[in-house]
């Protein structure tokens, strides 16, 4: 297929600035922030509800894929293409410009525009004393809400669970080949695509809305949570509680607008800094305050020793700008750093990885950003637990904790923390995952790949320090874990040894999580690294029957399927 009447007909609807073709324009919005890249006919951000309806038409007339990306913070290759051989053009459609945050409800709900992020959220709903269902994430920056609705990220907060609404207004392609757009809001905004973008668009219709039986959150968490001798994770990918069109869709349908619950903001929060030696002390924790505590934590982080010293050091400069610049301006300044690494990727004689070498560099001329208090507990103990409690779960905590250090004498202590060491504790735990990519990056020469797992464990696995057998431990160079203690979600990074096979070693890591009853991916999408369940097929071939969105996720198939029109 010719492809210059498709770009013309895009920049009809665009202009010129909001298309991009080439490789060397489109190679930022082509490569995932991890791994994974492949080849796109053309990069296109549309400024408008009414652009994004005209460019989808348009990708539908002319038979092209559609790659849907907000702030591409994806860990699973699932927001960008992958290889080159799709049987079809591939556009991709970058929503970050449509940020529109609607209050519902006096602040109790939300609707949210494709590229609005947890940051504008937050920011949106402090003057009313209300919070978003997820914060700054484990993992990344300037996650977009609909792609966390998207993908079933599941986020830090113990109380709110994964980011589910079952109420949406998206676009998709019928089994006959036709776009149609679904308004399942709850929201009167006309009949026709255009009357409903066009009332939208423009806030024509009533803000305050009567109940409805359709949930805007994992309102059911709190008690799934709570159940800990259950035999199976308490949040997961695949989970088909979870997966209802927007819910889970990952890509494969365009979704214009959710509707979101939020939240009452604690009067009192406290949070506490447990390190121990004996990880059976941190099970007993888990399992005293979920099945007897009148008040479940807002959040419990997990922090493994090995990985407090790697975000110590590789992490420090994400630590300092949160710091210094805000958390607004961190995505902002994130893209154009992926700007500025394609273009210098390309000068042969500059070496690898050159901006994360100089933001590395950097940090060293800046003072320690870790309290004392916390330094000493990272000498003294192996396993550290960050944990937060709000009004009368704080009072819960701190008799629990007086009894198992004081009276009981456990293996460990616990600082109740002022607001420094509260926000530097959660701040190093947030750099973690960055920390072991900057790790791997800066020493490629001597190790190997970095393999990252994000798990969800059975509710009653006691068993959650992992022990690796030979045939798996003889290849890693360094272990790294850290993760959402109280739903039982870890993020494992591996750094390999140099010259060992990672497709083998990721295979064999996979087969003994199998054995140990755990799912995974936890709170990413499957994205190109992992085969989807047969519920989460059955889902995506239900959403999109003729696989023109986001083709080839889960590890099936590329090619168009048939419909009604082909036959």
């Amino acid at each position: 297929m010719q492809s210059a009447p498709i770009i013309s007909a895009f920049k009809r609807v665009l202009g010129e600035s909001n298309l991009a073709v080439g490789k060397r324009q489109t190679e930022h919005y082509r490569k995932g922030w991890r791994s994974g890249e492949g080849e796109a006919l053309a990069v296109l951000f549309p400024n408008t509800l009414m652009q994004y309806w005209e460019v989808l038409k348009i990708c539908v007339e002319y038979n092209c894929i559609i790659i849907m990306q907000a702030a591409k913070t994806g860990l699973t290759e699932g927001s960008t293409p992958s290889g080159d051989d799709y049987d079809r053009p591939v556009v991709v459609i970058n929503t970050l410009a449509m940020d529109n945050i609607v209050l519902l409800n006096e602040g109790k709900q939300v609707l949210s525009f494709p590229g609005a992020t947890l940051f504008k959220l937050e920011k949106t709903l402090k003057p009313f004393g209300r919070a978003p269902h997820s914060v700054i994430g484990s993992s990344c920056l300037g996650a977009s809400i609909i792609g966390g609705v998207a993908n079933n990220s599941g986020g830090a907060l113990v109380k709110r669970g994964p980011a589910y609404t079952e109420l949406s207004l998206f676009a998709q392609i019928d089994e006959n080949g036709k776009l149609r757009l679904v308004n399942h809001l709850g929201i009167d905004l006309g009949e026709t695509p255009e009357e409903i973008i066009g009332n939208l668009a423009s806030g024509n219709f009533s803000k305050s809305l009567p109940e409805t039986s359709k949930k805007a959150s994992a309102s059911d968490y709190e008690q799934i949570v709570r159940d800990v001798n259950a035999d199976t994770p308490s949040r997961f990918n695949a989970d088909p509680s979870r997966l209802y069109e927007a819910s889970g869709c990952a890509g494969k349908i365009a979704v214009f607008a959710v509707r979101l619950d939020t939240f009452e903001v604690p009067k009192k929060e406290q949070t506490f800094y447990i390190g121990t030696n004996d990880a059976d002390v941190l099970t007993r924790i888990r399992r005293d305050i979920l099945s007897t505590f009148e008040n479940v934590p807002e959040v419990g982080e997990y922090l493994h020793r090995e990985m407090f010293d790697i975000a110590d050091v590789y992490g420090k400069d994400t630590i300092l700008s949160i710091e210094r610049l805000g958390t607004d301006s961190l995505p902002k300044m994130f893209a154009i750093k992926g700007r500025v690494d394609a273009v210098f990727s390309k000068l042969p004689f500059m070496p690898r990885y050159l901006s994360d070498r100089v933001m590395q560099f950097g940090s060293k001329f800046f003072s320690d950003q870790i309290p004392s208090t916390l330094r000493a507990y990272r000498d003294k103990y192996e396993h550290h637990l960050i944990l937060k409690m709000s009004d009368g779960g704080i009072e819960e905590a701190e008799t629990l904790l007086a009894k198992l250090f004081t009276k009981e004498k456990l293996d460990g202590d616990y600082i109740t923390c002022n607001e420094e060491e509260s926000s530097k504790a959660f701040l190093l735990r947030f750099a973690a995952a960055g920390a072991a990519v900057r790790y791997q990056m800066l020493h490629h020469k001597q190790v190997g790949d970095i393999l990252a797992l994000d798990i969800a464990l059975r509710r009653n696995d006691d068993f959650w320090v992992e022990r690796l057998p030979e045939h798996i431990a003889k290849h890693v160079e360094k272990p790294l874990y850290y993760g959402h203690f109280f739903c039982h979600v870890f993020h494992q990074d591996y750094i390999l040894k140099k010259g060992c096979n990672a497709k083998k070693v990721k295979a064999d890591m996979l087969a003994l999580l199998d054995s140990r009853g755990a799912k995974y991916p936890a709170e990413h999408n499957v994205g190109h690294l992992y085969k989807a369940e047969s519920t989460l097929q059955q889902f995506y071939t239900q959403l999109d029957p003729t696989n023109t969105f986001n083709p080839g996720i889960g590890k099936m198939e590329k090619h168009k399927r048939n419909c009604s029109c082909c036959l």
